[in-house]
């Protein structure tokens, strides 16, 4: 008897797609699911030919969440149970845009891998909900902090505090995602989003979102100090030459992009 990985990766050319491949359980993250995202993700990582991950879920949900039926027989306590790698952190660690393709339900520990992404597409079918409070546990992966910081304070705790459900309509009017498309449409968005991404200047695509990442965890003040000296290092190996060499390109790309 085959037994099916429970992460599948298909390499195209300088992109990752990541899919959580337990369909029959809504993706939850059992302990093997858990390292394997973590494996996973360092790999593309140490891999110098991956720039950018899609990342998905097999079947209707995106993922539900810890796996409760695993974690009822485990340890005495959750913290023993899950004391396993962090995926969200290796996924952090990954120095390329990830992509969220968010098919179908994000609950709780799969809010938090939605999360971890950089840029989140959704199908109409999506829908997110924090529902750590009714299982009786407390967020460690960073829900509790970035959601508040993603959609606002009074939002976050209104889903956090109910464990209520997200449309993917509401997701986007409430700033968490960045647009809904049909079911069929959600891959082929996120592969040509992934197109476009590529297409900066390869140490820009990395050093741009580490410069975000890294100014979104500081105050205002300290975030203006640290995009100025980490720009005044990047850009001063910059040549003139580079600039020129790449305009006309630009110019041609907003042309098309306007219509023009």
């Amino acid at each position: 008897m085959t037994t099916e990985p429970v992460i599948l990766v298909e390499k195209t050319g300088e992109l990752a797609l990541v899919t959580l491949n337990r369909p029959q359980a809504m993706n939850a993250l059992s302990r093997e699911l858990r390292a394997a995202i973590a494996e996973t993700f360092d790999a593309l990582e140490a891999d110098p030919n991956v720039r950018v991950a899609i990342l998905t879920g097999a079947g209707k949900a995106f993922c539900a969440g810890l796996d409760l039926k695993e974690l009822g027989r485990g340890a005495d306590t959750v913290q023993g149970s899950v004391s396993t790698r962090d995926p969200v952190t290796s996924i952090g660690r990954f120095s390329g845009p990830v992509i969220g393709a968010i098919n179908g339900v994000a609950v709780t520990g799969g809010f938090e891998l939605a999360l971890a992404c950089d840029v989140l597409i959704c199908s109409s079918e999506a829908r997110f909900a924090d529902t750590h409070g009714r299982v009786g546990i407390l967020p460690g992966w960073g829900l509790s902090q970035k959601l508040s910081r993603t959609i606002g304070i009074y939002r976050a705790k209104e889903l956090s505090l109910t464990g209520n459900f997200l449309s993917a309509t509401q997701a986007v009017e409430w700033g968490l995602a960045n647009r809904v498309v049909a079911p069929g449409e959600l891959l082929p968005a996120c592969r040509k989003l992934a197109v476009d991404m590529l297409s900066l200047v390869p140490e820009c695509l990395s050093g741009y979102k580490r410069l975000i990442d890294q100014g979104y965890a500081e105050s205002f003040g300290d975030a203006l100090k640290t995009e100025l000296n980490v720009s005044a290092n990047a850009n001063k190996t910059v040549r003139s030459s580079e600039v020129e060499a790449r305009r006309e390109a630009i110019r041609r790309r907003g042309q098309a992009q306007s219509g023009a």
